[in-house]
């Protein structure tokens, strides 16, 4: 494990320094928060699109947008420097984005259901 280099030869020692430490609990602090900004941002997209009439590819292409401007804006938080908080740059690029598009169709969903009025 890395950290844990007492024994062994000083090869071992250095190879054991040159690894990455990461604390679980942080690692796991900064996915929620990826996690309910793309939720959040979602949410916004869904209204803002659907108050702009953004419907079907149009749609689609504007949530893209918005979820290519939350990493880009997770990345600048993160002050470019992200391996220092996540495990690789697909975390704060690519997850959630399903969640997200999930969020979104279902709020387009249940607001274009008819009324039974």
């Amino acid at each position: 494990m890395a950290g844990h280099g007492d024994s062994g030869s000083d090869k071992k020692s250095s190879e054991a320094t040159d690894l990455p430490i990461f604390n679980a609990e942080n690692l796991q602090s900064n996915m929620k928060v990826i996690y309910y900004c793309r939720t959040f941002m979602s949410i916004i997209g869904g209204v803002t699109a659907g108050i702009l009439g953004f419907t079907g590819l149009t749609g689609f292409i504007f949530y893209l947008i918005i979820m290519g401007a939350t990493s880009v804006g997770l990345i600048a938080k993160a002050g470019f420097s992200v391996p220092s908080y996540f495990d690789s740059w697909n975390q704060i690029v690519l997850d959630g984005f399903l969640g997200g598009l999930m969020v979104r169709l279902s709020l387009k969903v249940i607001y274009s259901l008819p009324s039974s009025d």
